[in-house]
């Protein structure tokens, strides 16, 4: 670690004494809140909300958004490259590993992502190679179509999809179903 990183760090690790000092939480997104505990400790509770990856195309940003949107006010923690790449961030990286991270990958589907080449595919890919590893019980992957499309034979024939259209309200309430009961299921077991 060089001395900017340790300096950094330890600016951070200050801070966070200090506010715990004053009686006061920190909660730092994605990971935790830190919380005054007895005497001068402190106690963690990590975030527990589900980690939903949004793939998609360009074109159909303002779907990916408003999907984003709803998941946030459900009380998940959705990853959209929009909102969550930083400027000079190794992009390609960040979405592996946002991939990786995540409980649950939703691909939306429409007439111009399936017949578009690039990083949606590309995305879409490593996503199941990333459900490869999950228990076959499990749900990783939500298709979800944004529009009256086919499909793309490996995915309808694997996986069944979640339509948005004509009626999104009720495409986002099974959406909503599925995680929340995925979630439940996966806690029970440990």
């Amino acid at each position: 670690m060089n001395r900017t990183a340790k300096s950094s760090l330890q600016s951070l690790v200050d801070l966070l004494r200090d506010r715990l000092a004053r009686g006061e939480s920190v909660d730092i997104p994605d990971l935790g809140t830190f919380e005054p505990g007895p005497g001068s400790g402190f106690q963690f509770t990590a975030h527990a909300k589900p980690h939903v990856f949004i793939a998609y195309v360009r074109e159909d940003a303002g779907d990916a958004r408003r999907l984003y949107r709803d998941l946030q006010r459900h009380d998940f923690n959705p990853w959209l490259d929009k909102e969550r790449l930083l400027p000079g961030q190794n992009w390609p990286r960040a979405i592996e590993l946002a991939i990786e991270n995540a409980d649950f990958f939703i691909p939306c589907f429409s007439r111009r992502s399936v017949s578009k080449r690039g990083v949606f595919h590309s995305e879409l890919r490593y996503a199941l190679d990333c459900a490869d590893r999950t228990p076959l019980d499990d749900v990783f992957i939500i298709p979800v179509r944004l529009d009256d499309c086919a499909v793309p034979r490996g995915i309808a024939s694997k996986y069944h999809c979640i339509d948005l259209h004509p009626d999104w309200n009720r495409g986002l309430a099974r959406i909503v179903a599925v995680i929340e009961e995925q979630v439940l299921a996966r806690a029970q077991r440990t």
